[in-house]
């Protein structure tokens, strides 16, 4: 069986690339049945430093293949780290209107 960890950020963030040390650690040797078992195992992941993780299965349907303008882009509230703007963001919820 075969698991993929699907990437939604286009440059490599560093800090998730040294999370999966852990998450391989935390699953070592387990057999990975089913998604539920991948789940628990990443959801048990703990980094030496005390960083915990937290993993939901996300069973919704996305439309494949859509684009999206820069004009979208940019009415997205971004709010860019100090360390690795490039990697590390958050996207705020839109302003809701009175």
């Amino acid at each position: 069986m075969t698991w993929r960890i699907i990437r939604l950020v286009r440059a490599r963030n560093r800090i998730e690339h040294r999370l999966f040390s852990f998450i391989s650690l935390t699953w070592r040797g387990q057999p990975l049945w089913n998604l539920e078992t991948v789940i628990n195992l990443i959801g048990a992941t703990r980094t030496r430093t005390g960083l915990r993780v937290k993993a939901v299965l996300d069973t919704a349907r996305y439309e494949t293949g859509v684009k999206i303008s820069d004009e979208q882009i940019d009415t997205q509230r971004i709010r860019r780290s100090q360390i690795h703007p490039e990697w590390n963001y958050t996207i705020l919820p839109r302003a809701t209107k009175p």
